[in-house]
């Protein structure tokens, strides 16, 4: 029996034992791979310093198939890097071994679990890679069952498109899913003619068992060039285990402790003392490409003068360019609507820091991750309301320690005749419930670029919501904007009400504000541009000296700004009024659609008036 044999059952017994011992975890789906990553880890195919996972030379290994986490942790230890102790922590709270792959093990690179995400991540750190001038690999193991997942594929096309031959796929076609056979089962020509329509070299493994098929693909995986590669295996769910062999039902199931008798029994002698060796990286020899030279951009902050029109989402393109200097690990990415976003103005500077994805947002997310784990900073921007597609890989990136800069511009009725269909009215929300996030609103072109800047520097996920329609410069040139802060652009020692706005309604609020002083009701303004983490000091101090706080949001009431301010406000006894989208919107001029959804000037002063027994305003 050759040592990659022993290995395998060494790595068999480790899934079992430890899945028994924790009473739940994916044991089957454990199982049907083991050869597959036996070969690729002990049989001179990965390269890695098991010593220095953060070594860059490292290749890379993302399990996709995430519930298959006990055979990724049975790896390691067969590779002597975790003991046997340990994995009997399997799922255990505290433990390192989590249920699936998270940071916790220092030998993932990615959070995996929610399915048709890694591939995306994988193309990502591909990316970094070329773009380091690497020779290291990446390496993704997919299920079959999540192969039904549109990521993926979109995923797929896009790796070919852009040549990124380091990246090699591993679809293994176990045949059942959670509740019975997948929709493809055991056709492996079907998934073999759909992956290589998508531009994809493909190696099909009958038995993926056989180690001496798996070696043989894996070899082959070294003469592709200038594609990506796609390793299709046959195997068996539950493999080496009679009682579990290609049957249903099994799915997140653990042996008994009487069953795991019995596997072990069939297992039969396990050499304890052998152990697997990954070759070490070669060291990299070859330099980082250079970075490209940098020319001034037309527009800059200092640029701007107080009352010019300039809409925000132009200035986040402005800014892209300004504040490349202090972070040359930026990458741009957008999703084939960079003349709106207006990335295009950093595309045009710096076209090798600046990726197209096209019209496929989720994968746009997934590949951000997989840069930012490689050390890059990603800006994704694309219209706000296209963001929530991707809410599931933007939840996942929380996980993985991710610092992401998401753009959504084209946000709220205020974009005008496009109708709902364009307008962003969920993405506060999405974003304010991303553990640490930051979500910043500016109202003018100078905010925008401070906090673009602000945005760069911080950590985490990060929202910037940028505005379709010129707004005018209210801010001079040097202003900061402190993440977590806001500005007082209007008060007095008589305000009675606190109008609190940010982006579009700003300035809806200052002309309610100047409306309401002819009326003799002073009314303080607040642009709160830091939705999260919101100024809570500033708020407080606020409610204490006027009788009211009325928020006004270009935005959904639940989740957005007017829910923040009265959460940051709870318990206080302070009286908060929000003003919001509450109707479904329509196609119409911009002033038209605020007025309809009682957020333009004349709602909000007719609010305050209300508030104060006058009549309302004809």
């Amino acid at each position: 029996m050759t040592k990659l044999q022993e290995l395998s059952k060494l790595i068999r017994y480790y899934i079992l034992i430890s899945t028994t011992e924790a009473g739940s975890g994916h044991s089957t789906s454990a199982l049907s791979a083991v050869e597959l990553m036996c070969a690729l880890f002990f049989g001179g195919v990965f390269r890695y310093d098991a010593d220095r996972p953060e070594n860059p030379d490292n290749d890379r290994l993302i399990f996709s198939k995430g519930h298959a986490s006990p055979l990724l942790y049975a790896l390691w230890a067969a590779a002597g890097k975790i003991s046997e102790k340990e994995l009997l922590t399997l799922r255990e709270f505290g433990s390192r071994l989590e249920g699936h792959p998270s940071l916790a093990f220092p030998y993932v690179d990615v959070a995996t679990g929610s399915l048709g995400q890694g591939l995306s991540a994988g193309v990502g750190m591909a990316m970094a890679a070329k773009m380091d001038n690497r020779d290291n690999r990446i390496y993704v193991l997919l299920g079959d069952g999540e192969m039904a997942e549109g990521s993926n594929w979109e995923a797929m096309q896009l790796a070919a498109y852009y040549g990124l031959d380091n990246l090699v796929g591993i679809i293994d076609v176990n045949r059942l899913g959670q509740t019975g056979e997948t929709m493809l089962a055991y056709d492996l020509d079907a998934y073999r003619n759909r992956v290589s329509a998508f531009g994809w070299e493909t190696i099909v493994v009958r038995d993926g068992h056989s180690f001496q098929q798996i070696s043989e693909a894996y070899a082959r995986v070294f003469e592709k060039r200038g594609r990506p590669v796609m390793i299709i295996a046959r195997t068996v769910k539950g493999r080496g285990v009679s009682c579990l062999e290609n049957k249903d039902g099994w799915h997140g199931k653990a042996l008994s402790r009487d069953e795991l008798e019995a596997a072990l029994g069939e297992l039969g002698n396990i050499k304890k003392d052998v152990s697997g060796a990954i070759d070490k990286p070669e060291k990299q020899t070859k330099k980082p490409n250079a970075l490209p030279k940098t020319s001034k951009v037309q527009f800059g902050a200092a640029e701007y003068k107080k009352g010019e029109m300039v809409a925000t989402r132009k200035a986040y393109g402005n800014a892209l360019v300004n504040i490349f200097s202090g972070f040359q690990n930026m990458i741009v990415l957008d999703a084939g609507v960079s003349n709106s976003t207006f990335s295009e103005i950093f595309k045009k500077e710096h076209p090798d820091k600046f990726i197209e994805m096209f019209i496929a947002e989720q994968n746009m997310v997934g590949a951000a991750l997989g840069l930012a784990r490689r050390g890059k900073l990603p800006f994704v921007s694309t219209f706000a309301a296209f963001l929530t597609r991707a809410s599931d890989q933007i939840r996942m990136s929380q996980y993985s320690n991710a610092h992401i800069v998401f753009c959504g511009s084209h946000a709220g009725v205020s974009i005008g005749q496009d109708g709902p269909s364009q307008m962003g009215l969920e993405d506060i929300a999405m974003f304010r419930t991303i553990l640490g996030s930051t979500v910043l609103y500016p109202a003018d072109a100078v905010s925008c670029e401070k906090l673009v800047r602000e945005a760069a520097a911080a950590e985490g996920i990060v929202y910037i919501r940028t505005t379709r329609k010129d707004t005018p410069i209210i801010y001079e040139k040097d202003e900061e904007f402190p993440i977590g802060g806001c500005k007082l652009l209007k008060k007095s020692a008589d305000d009675k009400v606190t109008i609190v706005s940010a982006g579009i309604t700003v300035f809806e609020a200052l002309a309610a504000a100047d409306e309401l002083e002819k009326e003799g009701i002073a009314a303080r303004v607040i642009d709160c541009y830091s939705v999260k983490p919101i100024d809570k000091g500033t708020l407080l101090r606020t409610a204490k000296e006027t009788d009211a706080i009325i928020t006004v949001e270009d935005h959904f009431a639940e989740g957005g700004l007017g829910e923040a301010v009265a959460s940051a406000l709870a318990g206080t006894g302070a009286k908060v009024h929000l003003l919001a989208v509450r109707k479904t919107p329509k196609s119409g001029k911009p002033d038209e659609l605020l007025r309809y959804e009682e957020i333009s000037r004349e709602a909000i002063a007719q609010k305050i008036k209300g508030l104060h027994g006058l009549p309302e305003m004809e």
